[in-house]
């Protein structure tokens, strides 16, 4: 159970400018959508996603990398991994498992295979949506899993968009839709206070202290 008082105590110690800020973002995320993005070899690639994830409010962000295992880069994260919640999978069987237990439609993204315009994306059910290699795209292991599919329309010679930029449209589009919905798409009271927790922690480099000197108090 989450001891409140902790968290007002811990928050005690945050400028009213930051804590308004954090308030002001956590009214704002969602768990209804979440990314998935499976072994994509450039690594600013997948630090630009986790950052569009961030900009557009989804929390949670899971990391398949069976091939191409490789940190996140910071400087093009520009922070946002300290703020989005980051799983990484060994193999992509073992997210796409995660996933459908957790109640999401597997969302392939891709320019073939008879995929959906994105402007006819049905947003009111919990969805992962697959991103997938540079030049290969998504695995066939995530085509056959896909619940649906899902793509950008284009009408240039190009076939397909960068990753990050192709993740950055299909974000702003579902999550502006989401919004103007009736859904509860955001997060629990419960997913609140846990948020509220972790990020006053990251937020104050003497946290274990302070949260003794509480104890010692209680």
């Amino acid at each position: 159970m989450i001891d409140v008082n902790l968290i007002e105590y811990l928050e005690s110690f945050l400028t009213p400018r930051r804590l308004g800020l954090y308030q002001k973002v956590l009214n704002e995320r969602t768990n209804h959508f979440t990314v998935a993005i499976e072994d994509v070899y450039q690594l600013h690639n997948t630090s630009a996603v986790i950052r569009s994830c961030d900009v557009f409010g989804i929390q949670n962000v899971h990391v398949i990398e069976e091939v191409n295992v490789k940190r996140i880069d910071r400087e093009i994260a520009m922070g946002a991994q300290k703020w989005v919640d980051i799983s990484r999978h060994s193999s992509t069987t073992s997210c796409l498992k995660k996933l459908k237990n957790k109640g999401y439609q597997i969302v392939a993204t891709t320019p073939h295979n008879d995929s959906k315009v994105l402007q006819e994306f049905d947003v009111t059910k919990p969805s992962a949506f697959f991103f997938g290699r540079e030049q290969q795209g998504l695995s066939d292991m995530v085509l056959e899993a896909a619940d649906t599919m899902l793509h950008i329309p284009m009408v240039g010679f190009t076939e397909s968009l960068n990753i990050s930029v192709s993740a950055a449209i299909i974000l702003q589009h579902v999550t502006s839709e989401l919004r103007k919905s009736d859904i509860r798409w955001q997060l629990s009271e419960e997913e609140k206070l846990q948020k509220r927790m972790e990020w006053a922690k990251k937020a104050i480099k003497s946290h274990e202290h302070i949260i003794a000197r509480y104890h010692e108090k209680t």
